[in-house]
């Protein structure tokens, strides 16, 4: 399989981080630096709220009461922009979830497919990702923890672990 240069990811922020957690903010990094980015208004009956995730993301849930976009909206939205395409997460195993949460509470059928991004790697880009994903973390210290921020730091990362580390052909 042809390893994509600039894959789709995509990163999502959540209510909290257990099973009755929901998202609130999902991010995209799409095509050489285009980002998408949209809050989730809280459906009626997602009440749970943790403020240690508050506290990371920095995002009320008044501020979604009041200003984020309906479940329908953004499923449709993400359905028009990732059509037929994988897209792809460094938490596959929270973020995968969390947009099927979604697009369950809006009764669309998810028209795109979420993996991990471990896939797109050799074993030897595996064993450098934390390292290298530290580093660009430090870069940007201080910036916001956002879901659009996030998946373009992802991108970045994926593409400093694949220029550091290229992988080998078979001898």
């Amino acid at each position: 399989m042809a390893k994509p240069p600039h894959p789709f990811i995509v990163d999502v922020e959540a209510s909290g981080f257990g099973f009755e957690s929901y998202p609130i903010e999902v991010g995209l990094a799409l095509h050489d630096g285009e980002r998408y980015c949209s809050l989730i208004k809280p459906a009626d009956r997602w009440l749970h709220w943790d403020c240690n995730a508050e506290r990371i993301h920095g995002i009320t849930r008044e501020r979604l009461v009041n200003t984020g976009r309906s479940v329908i909206a953004v499923a449709s939205e993400l359905n028009a922009l990732l059509r037929g395409r994988t897209i792809y997460s460094d938490a596959w195993v929270v973020d995968k979830p969390w947009l099927e949460k979604l697009f369950a509470e809006a009764r669309i059928a998810m028209r795109f497919s979420i993996s991990q991004i471990e896939l797109l790697l050799t074993e030897e880009q595996v064993l450098h990702w934390d390292g290298v994903k530290r580093e660009m973390d430090e870069m940007t210290a201080g910036k916001r923890h956002r879901a659009s921020h996030d998946a373009l730091m992802i991108r970045r990362t994926y593409e400093e672990v694949r220029r550091r580390y290229p992988a080998r052909s078979p001898a």
